[in-house]
């Protein structure tokens, strides 16, 4: 059985960090892309980063370059968020996704909450 669990959301004040993570299992991770998006109320789904399955490549959405990282663990089946400087428009809740890169499936977790607030 295909999960994905996100973990590691919560509050937060403007300018704080949080680091969000992703565990994988029942698929082959290493074949996969894995990314982050976000959902703010009220609006669509939108992608924050992307890793390929062996972890050279990343890519940010402009919003968040500089101040979040993606990384992950192949040995440990599981993809992490770094988040730094934290802004208000960062509150959403996150999704985590994995991608096949020999096909068309694909994943998604059920999401975490991110809340940035003084």
């Amino acid at each position: 059985q295909v999960q994905l669990v996100e973990s590691g959301g919560g509050l937060v004040q403007p300018g704080g960090s949080l680091r969000l993570f992703c565990a994988a299992s029942g698929f082959r991770f290493s074949n996969y892309a894995m990314s982050w998006h976000r959902q703010a109320p009220g609006k669509g789904r939108e992608l924050v980063a992307v890793i390929t399955s062996a972890g050279g490549t990343t890519n940010y959405a402009d919003s968040v370059k500089g101040r979040f990282t993606i990384s992950r663990d192949n040995a440990k089946n599981t993809v992490y968020l770094q988040m730094n400087s934290l802004k208000p428009e960062d509150t959403a809740v996150y999704y985590c996704r994995a991608a096949s890169e020999t096909s068309y499936i694909g994943y998604w977790g059920q999401g975490t909450q991110v809340t940035v607030s003084s």
